[in-house]
């Protein structure tokens, strides 16, 4: 799960030399910039409970980050995080690109529902990328990033689609690290990071939850419960 992450969570560092000027109102103009700016890049609700980020060494934690389903999936969430850490490089504030140097997403709950069309996370994806529009190569004026490091870790992810009446089935999903994610680039959009961050996690559920062999075996499944009520008759 910018935007998953949350698509989703590096929109937070929008504009971040002016949110410096402003610390006494940081945190919560974050707050308000993931579930504002978030909602509209993946078309899903986005929400948050808290934001605690210290204006003097530039850590901070995200707290209660909810990621919505856009519209025409049943499950309730895409993705849902406790907590999140980042460490921002407050030296590089003022300077063209800010360099974000760790962001931590630990444990996050996250679903991955086939509506038989597409996946949520497909839907995320490319409600981001109608966001960004045609490819820009003009980007000045905007804020652009550098995250050294981004780990999604010991994730509990479930999938889910019709077939399954309703239902979840739990899912492996291996941990997710990417490294200097916009270095080659000279810096990214928080939106285009919103995408590569979807992507990857995409890339990784679409092999966890591969529906055509969770269809098999729930039909395999079905197929021995038959044989067992068949049998009690026999």
């Amino acid at each position: 799960m910018k935007k998953i992450l949350l698509p989703l969570l590096i929109i937070t560092l929008l504009s971040f030399s002016a949110l410096y000027r402003v610390a006494d109102s940081l945190d919560e103009i974050v707050a308000d910039a993931i579930a504002h700016h978030g909602t509209v890049m993946t078309q899903a609700r986005i929400g948050v409970e808290s934001v605690d980020i210290a204006p003097k060494n530039g850590k901070g934690i995200i707290s209660g980050l909810l990621v919505g389903n856009p519209k025409g999936f049943k499950t309730p969430y895409a993705l849902r995080v406790k907590r999140i850490d980042l460490d921002i490089d407050l030296a590089t504030i003022d300077k063209d690109v800010t360099v974000v140097r760790l962001l931590i997403i630990d444990k996050p709950d996250v679903i991955y529902e086939n509506d038989d069309t597409q996946t949520n996370f497909d839907a995320l994806q490319k409600n981001i990328g109608a966001y960004l529009g045609p490819a820009r190569k003009n980007k000045r004026g905007e804020t652009l990033l550098i995250v050294e490091e981004l780990t999604i870790c010991n994730a509990n992810a479930r999938a889910s689609a019709p077939f399954m009446g309703g239902k979840t089935i739990s899912i492996a999903l291996p941990d997710i690290v990417l490294k200097n994610v916009g270095k080659a680039q000279g810096g990214i959009t928080p939106a285009e990071l919103g995408q590569e961050i979807a992507s990857a996690m995409r890339a990784k559920l679409s092999v966890a939850g591969n529906f055509e062999r969770l269809k098999k075996s729930a039909g395999t499944s079905l197929d021995k419960a038959g044989n067992v009520i068949l049998g009690l008759f026999k």
